[in-house]
């Protein structure tokens, strides 16, 4: 696909998402005390609820806003979107309970229709056979905003504990002047379908997907996946504590450097490997190293098998924009919206489960009791993916 100013501006939104989302990781300690939390371990508690209703409300209007894009347009629920969440790192900037940060929280999460409509978007402008690069394009630009996010929070946290939050708004401001003047609509009225009553139901929405013939199988395997590859931000800190003695700044700058490897991978090497081998034997790639990536780290107990093991566990992050475009290609161009927006609400349940039980896994084999192996959970992931891979190799048969 051609970077023209539309392109230009999708992957601009993304970047500020993913910035908006990691801006507030390094001042959350801070934070969780500027709303009266009393101690570290309560305010990780309710940080990690903040999250958790992150998650629970895009599950629950992600389906939603992907149908109000096929209804009314991408440009003006993508603006509506862009609006709301500039509001709402503003009111967050200006919170001073705990309350009006989880409220703030569930507002950006019912306006995750950034990243539904913008997947949408470039589905519609984008052809069949265009599609899994340009969704790589989508985590490329996502792992460069986690890596500059992060970053940015922690340097204007020197200024002021709310100052992440300015200027995530000022971003988000910026880039909606910047969407109203370059973005066209790009579902043609004939496209549209009509925006009815069951499209409240985000539970029965989900099972309408499903239904679908030949879309059930990538939805799967997008969430299982997903839900495995949740190993790698639940526990990379306490893996490598525990395993390496890592502190926080060797954490930090590994994740970073994974951040970095991601984005080069999904700008640079999944498109050249999908113009000449196609998507599905891509696909097979990412698979093949999603699993030998776990596995080494499951075992892995010398830093050198971060440096072997961190560039293939890069190269499996290429399964889920590919996936997702086998997702597309299974549906009209009426149904992008909702489609990217199951997609959205699989992976907020996965953002949700998968913690619970990779946590659980590593605590049962750290703690002392039984057989230790602090790398389970990535064995774990392991073996789930490994799991769908007759579902994987089914896809090309649909």
């Amino acid at each position: 696909m051609k970077l023209n100013g539309p392109f230009l501006f999708i992957l601009a939104t993304l970047m500020i998402d993913a910035i908006g989302i990691g801006i507030v990781f390094p001042i959350m300690p801070d934070l969780m005390d500027r709303v009266g939390a009393s101690s570290t371990a309560e305010g990780a508690f309710w940080g990690g609820v903040m999250m958790s209703a992150y998650a629970a409300a895009m599950f629950l209007f992600g389906p939603i806003v992907g149908s109000l894009s096929d209804a009314y347009g991408r440009k003006p629920v993508l603006i509506a979107a862009l609006v709301t969440l500039t509001i709402d790192y503003v009111i967050m900037a200006m919170a001073q309970t705990y309350w009006v940060l989880l409220v703030g929280r569930v507002v950006a999460g019912m306006a995750g229709a950034t990243y539904i409509t913008a997947t949408a978007y470039i589905a519609d402008i984008a052809k069949p056979e265009e599609r899994g690069a340009a969704f790589g394009m989508i985590g490329a630009a996502f792992g460069i905003g986690f890596v500059l996010g992060p970053a940015m929070g922690g340097m204007a946290s020197g200024w002021h504990v709310t100052a992440p939050f300015w200027i995530a708004a000022g971003l988000s401001a910026l880039n909606v002047a910047f969407g109203l003047f370059v973005l066209p609509e790009s579902l043609k009225l004939d496209n549209r379908r009509p925006f009815g009553r069951r499209d409240l139901n985000p539970f029965g929405t989900i099972i309408r997907t499903f239904v679908v013939p030949g879309l059930a199988i990538p939805l799967i395997c997008i969430f299982v996946f997903e839900f495995a590859n949740m190993v790698y931000p639940t526990l990379w800190a306490f893996w490598g504590r525990e395993v390496f003695g890592w502190d926080g700044f060797t954490i930090g700058l590994t994740l970073s450097g994974y951040g970095v490897l991601i984005a080069g991978v999904q700008a640079g090497i999944l498109p050249q490997l999908t113009r000449r081998l196609g998507d599905f034997r891509t696909l097979k790639i990412a698979t093949f190293a999603a699993v030998i990536a776990m596995v080494g780290f499951g075992g892995a107990s010398a830093v050198w098998a971060v440096v072997v093991f961190l560039p293939i566990a890069a190269l499996s992050d290429m399964a889920p924009p590919l996936m997702t475009a086998f997702a597309a290609n299974r549906v009209g161009e009426d149904q992008q919206g909702l489609v990217q927006g199951v997609i959205a609400s699989l992976s907020s349940v996965a953002a949700v489960a998968a913690p619970l039980a990779m946590t659980g896994v590593f605590e049962r084999f750290v703690n002392g009791e039984g057989l230790y192996l602090p790398g389970a959970s990535f064995l774990f992931g392991a073996i789930l993916i490994v799991a769908i891979v007759p579902l994987i190799w089914r896809m090309n048969r649909h």
